[in-house]
């Protein structure tokens, strides 16, 4: 008990138990030793040579004490003092296995349904067992007649029964154990609740560990469960985002499921991938494994976020919150954005194809502009008073879980190219992406730009400040300023030209020409000086802000 090694201490543990036990036993015998001159206790345990009386005692007795080794000693001690026959002791040693399932039954009275099922299979197992031993062995009793119910029964007679009833029992119900599943089944009924928790808890079947001695067929299975994760997210995404339009508590139910769902392929995925790591791998299986220990990372973040959608648009129904018709436009252009890149990067996934995964980067920075933009415009909304603060923060949040997911996606992709050459730096790769961009680079850009653009404001004013393009919005004004001063200039000229001409000298007719080519030239000089004037504004109120704009910067440098 007092050694610093573990293995004497639960040695000696085990070694004062017996002696507890044993020291019991000597005192309960030495206790019931007078009983046996009380012939009143003499003729109550003649009584119980009926079978069935001896059964329910024992059954009564077990449940009391709520131990069936308890009756069993107690039995032991009276055979060790009173003289009781094996046919007394039998009965109350079968009725003490049956007694011994209150205990069972009582800790399950808390548990949930599946250890209230457990309890019952252990009544029911017990019950069965005693029942056909009880039959089977007095019905031969009532042809073959035993002449040892007669006999004495020891301390070792009755350890004896105890045993050969276990022993001859309990193997007969391994063929049948089924059986004891399906009563327990039909006592208390599996809900499909419980059948969608079992499927989340279920390990993943292709997962098998005897599979880890064979590396390249371990990696092999893998990938198919990986696929499967990545099939789960993309359908995650889609029940969660697309809330939007109507909510539906199924839905939203469905999309948290699968998101408990990726996460306990991500858990399982990640244990299996580390052990396979454990053995000798050839490169492709290197290749491959890198791509899955990356990737089933970034797919379960992706639950993450869908869930985050979907748990927005739970939040909205309390306070019957609705987005505007102009926001959900917006919403819908970026989820829409979203959904191309999420199937784009489980398509890379699951083909390695490089040429779609170089598509993906380019939509991944029009979804950052997306996200930007519709700040901007929801800023202006709420400035106009058109939209509420609380609606800001939901919108803002769902933004911010499009463009991650976006994010996400696009570690995919720089994964599938990056491993592809022999290296993994994700910021690195993005890096020299940024600052090389080639003309293909630019030209998907610009195609996505153009696909997903989002809808414009009927009045031009707002239309600009919602682009954010004032030089552009001033120049056409300043253009249709110059196109009225020229109609009207013209009007003026033809209406002169279409009055009649009247009589005059000649040397009339030639002033009255030189007065009007003055008039003309006079008209056009005026004009050329208005022009020069807008221009030298324009030029200064240009210079003016830029000198605001790198004024703001320096403070903020400064900060």
């Amino acid at each position: 008990m007092f050694s610093h090694k573990e293995g004497r201490k639960n040695a000696g543990k085990i070694l004062i138990g017996f002696s507890v036990l044993m020291y019991g036993m000597t005192m309960m015998s030495s206790a019931v030793a007078p009983l046996k001159n009380v012939p009143s206790f003499t003729s109550f345990l003649t009584k119980f040579n009926n079978p069935l009386l001896g059964l329910f005692v024992g059954i009564g007795f077990t449940m009391i004490i709520q131990s069936s080794a308890g009756t069993i000693g107690v039995v032991q001690a009276l055979s060790a003092s009173v003289a009781i026959s094996y046919g007394i002791a039998i009965p109350v040693v079968v009725g003490a296995e049956v007694g011994t399932c209150i205990t069972a039954i009582l800790s399950s009275v808390g548990a949930g349904k599946n250890g209230k099922r457990a309890a019952l299979m252990h009544l029911y197992f017990n019950v069965i067992k005693a029942s056909l031993f009880m039959i089977l062995f007095y019905t031969l009793n009532a042809f073959l007649h035993f002449a040892f119910l007669q006999h004495q029964a020891g301390m070792a007679g009755v350890a004896m029964v105890h045993t050969m009833i276990n022993l001859v029992a309990t193997p007969l119900f391994v063929p049948i154990s089924g059986i004891l599943v399906k009563l327990a089944e039909k006592t208390i009924p599996v809900d499909e609740k419980e059948k969608k928790e079992a499927e989340k808890k279920k390990d993943i079947a292709i997962l098998d560990p005897r599979f880890l001695h064979t590396p390249s067929f371990a990696v092999a299975q893998a990938k198919i469960a990986a696929m499967e994760m990545a099939n789960k997210t993309k359908e995650c995404f889609y029940k969660a985002s697309h809330l939007l339009e109507k909510y539906d508590p199924e839905q939203a139910a469905e999309a948290t499921d699968l998101e408990e769902q990726i996460d306990h392929y991500e858990d399982q995925l990640g244990t299996y991938l580390v052990k396979i790591n454990a053995h000798h791998l050839s490169p492709q299986d290197s290749h491959e494994l890198s791509i899955l220990l990356h990737c089933i990372n970034d797919f379960e973040r992706i639950s993450d976020h869908s869930r985050n959608i979907k748990e927005v648009f739970e939040n909205m129904q309390p306070k019957k919150n609705k987005f505007s018709d102009r926001a959900v436009e917006e919403l819908t252009m970026i989820r829409t954005a979203v959904e191309e890149i999420l199937n784009m990067a489980v398509r890379t996934f699951q083909t390695e194809d490089l040429k779609l995964a170089a598509r993906i980067e380019p939509l991944e920075e029009v979804i950052d502009g997306l996200h930007m933009e519709i700040k901007q415009r929801h800023i202006k909304r709420l400035r106009k008073g058109k939209c509420t603060i609380d609606l800001g923060f939901d919108l803002a949040d769902l933004c911010t879980d499009f463009e991650r997911i976006a994010d996400h996606c696009s570690n995919v992709g720089v994964c599938i190219q990056e491993v592809s050459e022999g290296g993994f730096d994700t910021h690195e790769y993005l890096e020299m992406l940024k600052k090389e961009k080639n003309a293909q680079f630019e030209a998907e850009v610009s195609r996505y730009e153009r696909k997903y653009r989002l809808p414009r404001k009927k009045d031009a004013e707002d239309e600009v400040s919602e682009i954010g393009d004032e030089n552009k919005y001033r120049r056409s004004k300043q253009s249709q300023e110059k196109t009225d001063i020229r109609t009207s200039s013209r009007t003026k000229i033809e209406q002169t030209a279409a009055q009649p001409k009247k009589e005059k000298p000649q040397g009339a007719y030639k002033s009255e020409k030189a007065r009007k080519a003055a008039s003309w030239e006079k008209q056009d000089k005026q004009e050329k000086q208005e022009k020069q004037e807008k221009t030298v504004r324009t030029d200064k109120t240009d210079k003016l802000k830029k000198k605001g704009k790198k004024g703001k910067e320096s403070k903020n440098i400064k900060r």
